[in-house]
């Protein structure tokens, strides 16, 4: 029923039908969605992830040539520690009793 489904002029055809229904300016932006979802579909089947490949240098755990600069990053991201003053007095307060 289906045999040589794939041929040349078949495929022309689709071709020609997605151009006249998606016109010349969003057929490229089609193409391309379908593209990333075929890729996003097969890892998803595979199992495989490439976050870190996929991602910006920043991200991946780069090295910064100036060590000092992985100092100060370092620091950047510790929480202040957070201090009470000790000899803090109770601000006054005016209750009037009726």
């Amino acid at each position: 029923m289906f045999t040589n489904i794939l041929q040349p002029s078949h495929l022309l055809i689709v071709l020609i039908v997605a151009l006249v229904l998606l016109g010349p300016r969003r057929l490229p932006e089609a193409g391309r969605a379908l593209g990333q979802g075929l890729k996003e579909f097969r890892n998803s089947i595979s199992g495989e992830h490439h976050e870190e490949r996929d991602a910006p240098p920043s991200v991946r755990g780069h090295q910064p040539d100036d060590p000092r600069l992985g100092e100060s990053a370092a620091m950047a991201t510790q929480a202040p520690e957070l201090t009470t003053p000790s000899s803090a007095t109770p601000a006054p307060t005016n209750h009037t009793s009726i």
